[in-house]
């Protein structure tokens, strides 16, 4: 028998340095093309995969057929017995293997009781399908409980994507693992005085964690922490993968954290990156990855894409510039985009501007830049904001650039990292810098090789230019990846196209001034 070995992974949480170490051996499915696999997932931190080319495959493009009931569980993530949100009674939810050209339908089953549900299928860019985005209150109606909804789209192309949980803030119950329910986390958020939700309890992998002791603790004797004590056949007992010496392994790493920020690492192993959100790059070797809400793969100074990935325009058409603040308003605490705190409709963008429908949300839209004479190094000397629900509406096929900015928040000397994630749509990463973008800052865009993502990050008191091409017809959502940021207001809207988008499903709409609507059509024919 050859032999094997175990490899040690190690964790750290960028904010408070707590390492975990795991061995482990995930589970996955595959999304292949002609140059390799893809994957999606739930409640998943860290994937492997041994790659199987097409030539294994059919190359016919297949229908994939899923009935998924989602309703709370008893289960021990880390060891400790919670309610869960499961998928079929299994925590983590089921793995999806497919290829490029096939068409997913997933019939989703709400069975919470109390609660809606949606599910956002993070990287897919939902090509003429953007009522299956899975965003409340953007590209559809919450499902509620009892009711079944089908969501059915195409995967356009390879790569490593995942889903989740978009309304409320479902996407914390099940990722970087609290003891305190969400829905304790929301009322938290929207308290006087304000009750920030701290860091996680556990960080799971693939669903597994181990809270209040190490699998790694006999490794550092100084350290405080316990070993733990596991036979194996527990829930949170890591699962190990055996590999063989000298043999090349593929990981698909994701970062579906709704708070932490973590840095990947392989003990006295070194990685060869070669995707990142979807997109193949050119190979380059790294000790570790740092790994931010929403992204899959990261090492921000290095990317580079794979030859033949398209190139950005050389001049934009349209320019926003969004400032990032924390805020007062009527004494909540909220988090604004130029001073707006984004509030959502109860109708759905996607149905309230493709019917016309008036009233629906706010029809001024926000505003496309901030004062020039802002100074993001100090708190905000008017710290009072606004609700808004306005929405960006861009011309289709307009290239665009986004100038995330970042500021010092409320209180002195603190600037966060916030990772922002756009619906329906790759990105080419112009650039970053410190302190308040200017118009000279255009000299460091990369217009030769920049990277192409959906999820890119702003760093404290600094800037990031992006650009892309507003080529999907839709209403998307463009939002920090960080749960209760955009809990609390840190996201915008945008709308393009939507005119142009057709056979909307009904059931996408059946809320609000949509559903009025149907129901006033519905009793004429009668």
């Amino acid at each position: 028998m050859k032999p094997y070995i175990e490899l040690i992974f190690g964790i750290f949480n960028s904010s408070t340095n707590l390492k975990m170490g795991t061995r482990n051996n995930p589970f996955f499915f595959k999304l292949g093309d002609a140059h390799g696999a893809s994957l999606i997932f739930l409640c998943i931190n860290i994937m492997f995969l041994t790659l199987t080319s097409s030539s294994q495959l059919s190359l016919a493009a297949k229908v994939r057929h899923f009935k998924w009931t989602v309703e709370y569980v008893y289960w021990s993530p880390d060891c400790v017995e919670h309610p869960v949100m499961g998928i079929n009674g299994k925590f983590p939810g089921p793995t999806i293997h497919a290829k490029t050209g096939d068409t997913i339908v997933v019939d989703l089953t709400n069975k919470l009781s109390t609660e809606g549900l949606v599910i956002h299928w993070h990287g897919i860019r939902q090509l003429g399908t953007p009522w299956a985005d899975g965003t409340a209150s953007i590209s559809q109606c919450a499902i509620n409980p009892g009711e079944t909804f089908q969501y059915r789209f195409k995967v356009d192309k390879a790569g490593t994507y995942f889903y989740h949980g978009h309304y409320g803030m479902q996407r914390s119950a099940g990722l970087d693992w609290w003891h305190k329910s969400v829905h304790e986390q929301e009322v938290g958020l929207n308290s006087i005085p304000f009750r920030w939700i701290n860091e996680p309890q556990s960080l799971l992998i693939n669903g597994k964690g181990q809270y209040n002791c190490s699998l790694a603790a006999h490794y550092n004797i100084s350290s405080s922490i316990s070993q733990c004590k596991l036979k194996g056949g527990e829930q949170c007992a890591p699962q190990i993968l055996h590999v063989r010496p000298n043999k090349v392994y593929r990981l698909r790493i994701a970062s579906t954290t709704a708070l932490a920020s973590l840095n990947l690492a392989i003990g006295n192993h070194k990685m060869v990156v070669v995707e990142a959100d979807g997109n193949y790059v050119q190979p380059f070797e790294v000790d570790d990855i740092d790994i931010y809400s929403g992204e899959t793969s990261h090492s921000l100074t290095k990317y580079l894409p794979l030859m033949g990935t398209p190139q950005p325009p050389k001049n934009y058409e349209r320019r926003i510039l969004l400032l990032n603040t924390q805020n007062k308003i009527d004494g909540f605490t909220k988090w604004s985009i130029n001073n707006v705190s984004l509030t959502l409709p109860s109708t759905p963008y996607l149905g309230s501007i493709r019917y016309g429908l008036k009233r629906a949300f706010d029809a001024k839209p926000p505003p496309e830049k901030f004062s020039s004479d802002y100074d993001v190094t100090k708190p905000p000397v008017n710290p009072n904001s606004t609700y808004g629900s306005g929405v960006y509406m861009i011309r289709l096929n307009t290239i665009v650039d986004v100038i995330l900015q970042n500021a010092n928040a409320l209180s002195g000397n603190v600037s966060e990292i916030h990772p922002w994630h756009l619906h329906g749509h790759d990105f080419w990463v112009l650039g970053y810098g410190e302190g308040k973008f200017s118009d000279g800052d255009e000299k460091k865009f990369n217009l030769k090789n920049p990277p192409l993502r959906n999820t890119a990050v702003i760093f404290p008191y600094g800037w990031t230019a992006l650009r892309f091409v507003a080529d999907n017809p839709g209403a998307w959502a463009f939002h920090c990846h960080i749960e209760p940021h955009l809990h609390m207001g840190m996201g915008v809207v945008l709308a393009l196209g939507v005119e142009h988008v057709n056979n909307i499903p009904n059931e996408a709409l059946a809320c609000g001034l949509t559903g009025k609507k149907f129901s006033k059509q519905k009793q004429k024919h009668k």
